[in-house]
């Protein structure tokens, strides 16, 4: 049985497709014989399954060392494949005349115990380096695989979560407040503010009063004419233009979604984050955990897997998920555009 490298493929005949195809998912089916990607072959080179890959124009021996070191093969690619085999996964490559893959994966992966001759799919995987950049944009239908400088992979799964909440509060209008630094005291607040809306913090614990408000929280009061501040929300949002430049404009659009959605943000500052969120108050006196730590980037960010991984660590290890808010530019309403973006740790 002979394995000839052509081009950018590998080809076997009806031997081949019988022994690596049928029975263990490498490749795919062509004319009764079998196509396999170059990480397919290097891995069979790898285990022994078979002596040498025969190069079809200089008719050169390949082994497992000369294929791997060639330009054929990504050994980042070469490290994913076999960690996921490992695992007893079949996987496909994705690419043009294996399978349609919408999502940008380097591999398909099969459930357990199927193969590429199903429909079903478990991970779709792309394999990069813990230097390789990777643009938000393209994430939320994949799997990271990330191969640290000592060749250990790290999995991080993206999607795009649904945020929701059921926290409702009726505020009264007009509520006297001052602007003082970088923060807004609402020195009579109605008692709703803090107990059923959970805005602010109150600097006496037990009168309750006056209640300090973070910049973005009096912003997005101030707008919806709870407050009345000399200046308006404008006022407000100039001071937090001050303060933060363009990124309080990024944080205060999440802050007003997030509140939209009946979701609580507060500040998640001691977790490295813009918020740490409650989807369902009732009460502060009955307040559970938060849930989610979500972080505010411009669209076009680019995450080194570094920081994602520090993020996703640090956000299981409070019991939180980790949840990204990317902002684009304001639509045809002047709303800016936002899309949830969640990363987290997976064990295939």
């Amino acid at each position: 049985m002979e394995l000839v490298r052509e081009g950018d493929v590998v080809r076997g005949g009806s031997e081949a497709r019988e022994r690596f195809y049928d029975s263990r998912g490498y490749g795919h089916v062509e004319a009764g014989g079998l196509v396999l990607a170059p990480v397919e072959a290097a891995h069979l080179l790898y285990r022994g399954d078979v002596e040498h890959v025969r190069d079809a124009t200089t008719g050169d021996a390949l082994d497992f060392r000369t294929l791997v070191s060639s330009a054929a093969v990504s050994e980042i690619a070469v490290l994913v494949y076999k960690d996921l085999r490992d695992r007893g996964f079949y996987l496909s490559p994705a690419r043009e005349g294996w399978v349609d893959d919408p999502a940008g994966a380097d591999f398909v992966v099969y459930p357990r115990g199927q193969g590429p001759w199903d429909d079903d799919v478990a991970y779709r995987i792309r394999a990069i380096s813990e230097r390789t950049a990777v643009s938000a944009a393209t994430l939320g239908d994949s799997v990271l695989a990330v191969v640290d400088e000592e060749s250990a992979i790290t999995y991080l799964e993206t999607g795009h979560p649904e945020i929701d909440g059921s926290t409702t509060v009726d505020l009264s209008t007009g509520v006297a407040a001052d602007l003082l630094g970088d923060r807004v005291l609402v020195w009579d607040p109605p008692e709703a503010l803090y107990h059923e809306g959970f805005y602010g913090q109150p600097l006496d614990d037990e009168t309750g009063e006056p209640i300090q408000l973070s910049l973005i929280e009096a912003a997005a009061l101030a707008r919806q004419g709870v407050l009345d501040v000399e200046g308006g929300a404008d006022a407000i949002v100039e001071c937090g233009r001050e303060v933060e430049g363009e990124r309080f404009d990024r944080r205060l659009a999440v802050y007003r979604a997030l509140r939209e959605r009946g979701v609580v943000p507060k500040t998640g500052y001691k977790f490295g984050a813009d918020f740490r969120t409650y989807a369902d108050v009732e009460t502060v006196d009955s307040l559970g955990h938060s849930e989610l730590l979500v972080r505010v980037l411009p669209a076009n960010h680019a995450f080194t897997p570094r920081d994602l991984a520090l993020d996703v660590r640090l956000a299981h290890g409070v019991r939180k998920r980790m949840v990204f808010a990317l902002v684009a530019e304001a639509d045809a309403d002047g709303d800016p555009r936002i899309e949830w973006l969640e990363v987290g740790r997976l064990t295939p």
